[in-house]
């Protein structure tokens, strides 16, 4: 049998694994749902038990400035909100919302500094895991800058004040791109992907105009996806939603693999996404969490499970799992579904 590494990288060298490689994603809630229900006491030997084959994530150490409780190192602050399904921090706080221009924040705001961070315990966090695919550095500055401006304002930026973006991004993925730098330093060959990502879609079209993203978004990604290649480093790229105007310009980029095909938004669909990129990309996700998940049987989740491996696996290139975090709400019933037939179907694919 291969290890879950070895499957992970048969799946990228386009040639066959033992089976389909299946990764896992769910919040903590879910999560804890889910061990109590297998009767596992950690999450290592739930993921045996399943066959999952997750992955080692390394970052570095924060050793800066003391940072409150309910604060992170570029001054947000935030509040745990209970959904009912799920306790999320939510972002209450938005310390760049005060000011008006560029010159005012070089004045005013101080950004974090990749020395805040001790990288040098990085080899310690793979040592004993060396079955497992690595992954470390990436970039989502996007994310980070509706945070550091609030939602609205962050959106209404990019036509109002592009400058003001353009600075923030700039500093925001020079900081990801020197963090990405250290940890490879620190475990030179061993980092096997980098998550490179920014939400660009909803359900139902592009969030941003495809102008803006070509314009704004993709330079400053490039940048991250050559040091990724550069170091012998695939990429990860993940998108919500319906993205399926953009998704040749981000293979052009460099991407290596896409997630999580949310299949159910337009544009998005299964086949079509196979017969027009399955050469070019490797599809990662695609067990639908808003419906089949959550409210579906296991039958459902079973019958999901093999539609995407005789679709999105089809002669390779597919790695299995949901298409984004699995709730508490979803049945772990449902869960033990998805890994029980990936391993029993995947196995002849």
């Amino acid at each position: 049998m291969m290890t879950s590494k070895e499957r992970w990288l048969a799946v990228l060298h386009r040639e066959k694994p033992d089976r389909i490689p299946m990764d896992y994603w769910a919040t903590p809630e879910a999560t804890e749902k889910l061990l109590r229900h297998t009767g596992c006491d950690c999450f290592e030997t739930m993921a045996d038990k399943l066959h999952i084959d997750y992955l080692v994530n390394v970052e570095p150490v924060y050793v800066g400035p003391p940072v409150a409780n309910d604060a992170d190192t570029f001054g947000c602050r935030f509040v745990e909100m209970d959904y009912g399904h799920g306790i999320y921090r939510e972002c209450v706080y938005h310390p760049l919302a005060q000011y008006d221009s560029v010159e005012a924040i070089e004045r005013s705001y101080s950004w974090p500094s990749p020395d805040w961070y001790d990288y040098r315990t990085i080899p310690q966090q793979i040592a004993g895991k060396e079955d497992h695919a690595v992954r470390g550095g990436g970039s989502e500055p996007f994310l980070i800058y509706c945070r550091l401006r609030g939602l609205e304002q962050a959106y209404m930026d990019l036509a109002m004040q592009p400058e003001m973006v353009g600075y923030c991004l700039d500093k925001l993925f020079d900081l990801a791109y020197e963090n990405t730098r250290r940890i490879y330093e620190q475990i030179p060959g061993r980092v096997t992907f980098s998550y490179i990502a920014e939400d660009l879609g909803s359900q139902t079209s592009l969030l941003f105009s495809p102008e803006t993203i070509r314009t704004v978004f993709f330079p400053r990604m490039k940048r991250m996806m050559d040091l990724a290649h550069e170091a012998g480093v695939y990429v990860f790229t993940h998108s919500d939603g319906s993205i399926r105007e953009i998704i040749p310009d981000l293979i052009a980029l460099g991407i290596d693999l896409l997630n999580p095909i949310q299949w159910r938004c337009k544009g998005m669909e299964r086949q079509a996404l196979k017969r027009d990129f399955g050469e070019q990309v490797i599809f990662h996700g695609g067990v639908d969490n808003q419906v089949t998940l959550a409210f579906g049987t296991p039958d459902d989740v079973r019958r999901e499970v093999q539609d995407n491996i005789d679709i999105l696996g089809q002669n390779g290139g597919y790695i299995l799992a949901p298409c984004h975090n699995i709730q508490e709400i979803s049945p772990p019933e449902n869960i033990v579904a998805l890994y029980e037939a990936g391993y029993t179907y995947g196995q002849s694919s």
